[in-house]
C-alpha cells in the first residue's frame, strides 16, 4: 500500500467495492465505519492433500456456506488458479503446488463439487508466462487430467494471457471509475461466465503484502497487452513494468491510465488489484492454506516452508481474505508494515514465522 493508504483504508475500499460487485448491501458511505457488509467465511482443518479428505472438507465448508446447486446448477463456471511463475520450478525440495501453487487436489475437490452441483461447463484459467496447450502444462506438473474429463461436465482449459481460443478480447470498465485504469481488456474465459470462483493460496505478496483471492484476480488481466507497449499475442513476459512501475504503457488501443498515478509499486499493486475485482467480480473465494510458504509470492524471493493444514472458502472475497489475513497473524485493519500478531502460524523450517508485511 502507499503512503497515506493503510491496510485499514485498502481492506475498506475493497469491502465497499466487492460488496457492489456481489450485490451485497450498500457499504456506508463514510471510510473506516463501524458497520460494513459482511458474509460467512468457512475455515477447516485439513493435514495433507489426500483427495478424499479434501473433498470432504470442502463439501462440509460448501454446506456452511449455503450450498452450491443454487449458484451454479446449469451455469458455467469459470475457475481461476495461482500458478504464477514457473510450475515446473521446485523451491525448497518440493513441488510448486505444495509450496507456492495451487494444488491439483484442491482444484480437483472444488471441481468435483461443482460438477455435483449441477454446473454445466467448468472452465480452469490462468494467465501463465508459458507457450503451448494449459492442458500440458498441467498434464505435466501432475494434475489429473483424466479425473477431471470423467466429470459429467464439460472441463475446458484456457490460457488468458493472450485472445487464447477467442476471437477478440473484451473491454470491461470498472463500475466506479478505476482505481489506476478506468477499464480493461479481457480474455474472453472472464466475461463468457456466469459464476467466477478464485481458488488462490494462502502465502505473502512481496509487495501486497498477502496474497490471497482477490490478489489471486490480479493475473486476470493478459500479458499481451499488458507486459509492454505493443500488442504481442507470443508474449510470456510479466506485467510489472506496466502495472507495478508504470514505467511502460500498454499497447496502443487499450485503455490507458488515469492521469497522474504515482510510479510506485506500493501505490499501484493494490489499486490495480482493487480495479480487478471490479472488472471481474468473485462469486466464491477458496483458499489452499495446506501447505505453503512465507515470505514472498514465488521462488524468485527467499521464502520458507509453511504448513497450516487449512481450508477457506467464503462468497464474500474481502471477508475470506481479511479471515485469511488474521489466519497468518496478521491485524487485516492494520497499516502497511505492522508487526504481525502472536498468533502467527509457526513454520515447518526456515523463519520464525509469517513475515511481517
Amino acid at each position: 500500500m502507499s503512503q497515506g493508504l493503510t491496510r485499514r483504508e485498502f481492506l475498506w475500499d475493497s469491502v465497499v467495492a466487492g460488496a457492489s460487485a456481489l450485490g451485497l448491501a450498500a457499504a456506508p458511505a463514510v471510510r473506516g465505519a463501524d458497520r460494513a457488509p459482511a458474509s460467512p467465511v468457512s475455515i477447516s482443518r485439513c493435514k495433507a492433500y489426500d483427495f478424499k479428505d479434501v473433498l470432504e472438507q470442502l463439501q462440509t465448508m460448501m454446506d456452511q456456506l449455503g450450498g452450491l446447486r443454487k449458484l451454479v446448477a446449469g451455469k458455467t463456471v469459470c475457475v481461476k488458479v495461482n500458478l504464477t511463475g514457473n510450475p515446473r520450478q521446485k523451491i525448497l525440495d518440493l513441488p510448486a503446488s505444495r509450496t507456492y501453487h495451487t494444488h491439483p487436489h484442491v482444484v480437483l475437490a472444488a471441481t468435483t463439487l461443482l460438477d455435483q452441483a449441477g454446473a454445466r461447463r467448468i472452465r480452469i484459467v490462468e494467465t501463465t508466462y508459458q507457450k503451448g496447450p494449459l492442458e500440458d502444462l498441467l498434464k505435466d506438473v501432475g494434475w489429473d487430467l483424466r479425473a477431471l474429463s470423467a466429470l459429467s461436465a464439460k472441463v475446458e482449459y484456457e490460457d488468458t494471457r493472450n485472445k487464447g481460443q477467442g476471437k477478440r478480447y473484451h473491454e470491461v470498465k470498472v463500475p466506479w471509475g478505476g482505481s489506476l485504469y478506468p477499464a480493461y481488456l479481457l480474455n474472453h474465459a472472464y466475461v463468457d461466465c456466469d459464476v467466477y470462483v478464485s481458488l488462490a493460496k494462502l502465502k505473502n505478496h512481496a509487495t501486497a503484502g498477502v496474497t490471497l483471492s482477490l490478489k489471486n484476480n490480479f493475473g486476470i488481466t493478459p500479458t499481451a497487452l499488458y507486459s509492454q507497449h505493443e500488442d504481442n499475442e507470443e508474449s510470456t513476459s510479466a506485467r510489472v513494468e506496466v502495472f507495478h512501475k508504470g514505467a511502460v504503457r500498454p499497447a496502443d488501443g487499450v485503455p490507458q491510465e488515469l492521469a497522474d498515478r504515482p510510479r510506485q509499486p506500493s501505490h499501484r499493486v493494490p489499486r490495480h488489484t482493487v480495479d480487478a475485482v471490479g472488472i471481474r467480480p468473485i462469486d466464491l473465494a477458496i483458499i489452499d492454506g495446506i501447505e505453503t510458504v512465507s515470505g514472498g509470492e514465488g521462488p524468485w524471493l527467499k521464502l520458507a516452508r509453511q504448513a497450516p493444514g487449512l481450508l477457506l472458502a467464503g462468497r464474500n472475497a474481502v471477508c475470506t481474505d481479511a479471515v485469511a489475513t488474521a489466519v497468518m497473524g496478521y491485524d487485516p485493519t492494520a497499516a502497511r508494515t505492522a508487526k504481525r500478531s502472536s498468533f502467527a502460524l509457526s513454520p515447518v523450517s526456515g523463519r520464525a514465522g509469517w513475515d511481517a508485511r
